[in-house]
């Protein structure tokens, strides 16, 4: 899929007989935004709203991209992947069966980013957590603050050492402060 309203359509479809208890959504560069716009959708839709939205290396949605990779000729769209984002390992890049079986989902990837059109709705009644890489030549921290616009309660970024990837990070430090959001949440409620 390269356009999001198709992708938040099956999304929603696949995800809305599971949400009959609470639920919470994480999604993590792509997926954030993919994230955001199906709590929209479900909320729109259903009447469903999210608990808890985790936004990870993703500028707020109301931010535009600005890029047009997934256009670029082949090699150049390698290479300016591989200086923003590091995201080609090593050894898909040395195996061309591999790359070529690759590039049209990382192109349909960053065609759904590149082409959406962010519009304007009521912010979440939920909190939002943002987490960032202090390294993520992709994302800055003004990017990520300005999350605060789509919800009413509260909001807070969370800076983790590393880069895009950041959440590659072997210590699982991004699994542990999700839950203990959640944790310290739910035992609230």
């Amino acid at each position: 899929m390269d356009r999001l309203p198709a992708l938040v359509n099956e999304l929603m479809a696949a995800t809305r007989p599971l949400l009959d208890v609470p639920f919470a959504f994480f999604g993590h560069s792509m997926g954030a935004l993919v994230s955001f716009e199906l709590a929209r959708a479900l909320r729109r839709e259903y009447g469903l709203a999210a608990e808890h939205l985790f936004a990870s290396a993703w500028r707020a949605p109301q931010l535009p991209l600005g890029t047009q990779l997934h256009r670029l000729p082949e090699s150049e769209f390698i290479d300016r992947l591989q200086a923003r984002f590091s995201g080609i390992p090593e050894g898909v890049l040395r195996d061309r069966e591999l790359l070529d079986m690759m590039l049209p989902v990382l192109r349909a990837d960053l065609a759904v980013c590149e082409t959406y059109e962010y519009s304007d709705e009521a912010p979440f009644g939920c909190p939002i957590s943002v987490f960032g890489g202090v390294d993520d030549h992709w994302v800055n921290a003004s990017e990520l603050a300005a999350w605060s616009v789509h919800t009413t309660r509260s909001m807070n970024v969370t800076m983790f050492p590393g880069d895009h990837f950041f959440i590659s990070d072997g210590r699982q430090r991004v699994p542990q402060q999700v839950a203990e959001i959640l944790v310290g949440e739910f035992a609230a409620a």
